[in-house]
């Protein structure tokens, strides 16, 4: 029992190592996948905050705008 068991061992080696290879092959290609997808989204991020940006600095334009037409209706 004790021989068959050895030899079991020694046959789950070459098995559990070409195992951890295609593992390790998985981990780096969705890794890759994964990076490449962020690609994209970064892109569409970069485009939502330069959106955001010009957005902001419009309606700071028009608090501008109304605070100059506060301090001359004070003046008049």
């Amino acid at each position: 029992m004790y021989a068959a068991m050895k030899s079991a061992e020694d046959k789950m080696e070459p098995v559990l190592k070409t195992f951890r290879t295609q593992v390790l092959y998985l981990k780096h290609n969705l890794n890759a996948r994964a990076i490449g997808s962020l690609k994209g989204t970064s892109v569409s991020i970069g485009n939502d905050v330069t959106d955001l940006v010009q957005s902001i600095d419009g309606s700071m334009q028009e608090a501008d705008k109304l605070i100059a037409s506060l301090s001359t209706d004070d003046n008049s």
